[in-house]
């Protein structure tokens, strides 16, 4: 499920950047990071609101000062895509989740203690990144950055509530009021930092390595590569990737000479010797499985704000706002319950 929604995050750019290569009447200036818009940033004569604007010899004002300035046919076109994706997303995911289950009445489940909380990261990973790609979507449509924040982050958090609903109706699964809080915790992550800073001094991000565990239940932790990116939390881990440099005042120059303004340092969480949700079964398929001693992995780590890294290319800007949801490998120090200290030269 997260991992549908977290592919959904880079189709939205991806299209949006080629409908403005290709002449779509988008803003070319729009900043990803903080409030307000450059006055700049508006071709002379887009329309806004259903008029154009007009200007006098000295003045280029949008025709009404207390209301938003945006173009509406762009804005309606960034909420077609939107729901578009999102609604190719539900389908494809009911296809592939839900069809072989028999529904039901709308039910729920606790599983707040299942896979140590590693799938209610995925929760606040995945809406807190729908929230920040969606009001950067609405942003390219001119639309001001309190106001896109805010329908960003309703409709990821309106997508991801769908899709609890679906297990609240589903038998094999349940409505999780945890889930639906990690759900909701991701989305105020990022308006609370606009509000906060005007930027995303703190961003979420995923990382995946393949485990030997899944060998032993593989209907639970998948069959495949990509099954394993979605089911298999063993080898996943969630970062609270913080920016140190957007955090020392603009003014003690001297002190951001040696500091690339796209290095970030990264505080993980994962967790290992899971062979089920809240413990680990004996036998499967009348085999016997190996003990594994279910714990934590608490990490720290360098990593890279890819939406802070300078380029001219208006794809490659793309591309890492894109992709910037993904921790980048690097050198890692893991502490963990059962083996203690941990270094790791390069950690997936």
């Amino acid at each position: 499920m997260r991992l549908l929604a977290l592919l959904f995050c880079l189709l939205v750019p991806a299209l949006l950047h080629s409908a403005r290569s290709n002449g779509f009447p988008l803003p070319q200036d729009v900043q990803p990071h903080g409030f307000p818009l450059p006055q700049d940033a508006w071709p002379a004569g887009q329309e806004t609101s259903d008029e154009k604007v007009t200007s006098d010899d000295n003045n280029d004002k949008p025709p009404t000062d207390n209301l938003p300035f945006y173009n509406r046919r762009a804005v309606r076109t960034v909420a077609g895509i939107q729901a578009a994706g999102y609604s190719i997303a539900l389908i494809a995911l009911n296809h592939a989740w839900y069809k072989d289950h028999p529904r039901t009445s709308l039910h729920f489940h606790n599983d707040v203690g299942d896979w140590k909380q590693m799938d209610k990261l995925g929760h606040l990973t995945t809406t807190y990144h729908l929230a920040r790609v969606g009001a950067e979507s609405f942003r390219l449509g001119g639309m001001d950055p309190k106001r896109s924040a805010w329908l960003g982050s309703a409709s990821g958090l309106g997508f991801m509530t769908v899709i609890e609903i679906l297990d609240g109706l589903s038998e094999e699964w349940g409505f999780s009021v945890a889930d639906q809080a990690a759900n909701m915790l991701g989305p105020a992550i990022f308006v609370g930092q606009e509000y906060l800073w005007q930027e995303q001094r703190l961003t979420w991000k995923f990382s995946f390595r393949k485990t030997k565990l899944s060998g032993y239940r593989p209907e639970v932790l998948g069959s495949s590569l990509a099954e394993n990116m979605i089911k298999d939390y063993n080898g996943m881990s969630f970062w609270a990737s913080f920016n140190p440099g957007s955090f020392i005042p603009e003014s003690d120059s001297g002190r951001l000479e040696w500091l690339p303004p796209w290095l970030n340092i990264a505080v993980g969480y994962g967790a290992y010797g899971m062979l089920g949700g809240s413990e680990n079964p004996t036998h499967h398929e009348g085999a016997p499985l190996p003990h594994f001693e279910r714990h934590r992995r608490w990490l720290l780590s360098p990593d890279i704000d890819l939406a802070r890294i300078p380029t001219q290319s208006k794809f490659i800007k793309t591309l890492f706002h894109a992709l910037n949801f993904i921790k980048i490998p690097a050198p890692a120090l893991e502490y963990n319950n059962r083996q203690g200290w941990q270094f790791h030269l390069i950690y997936f």
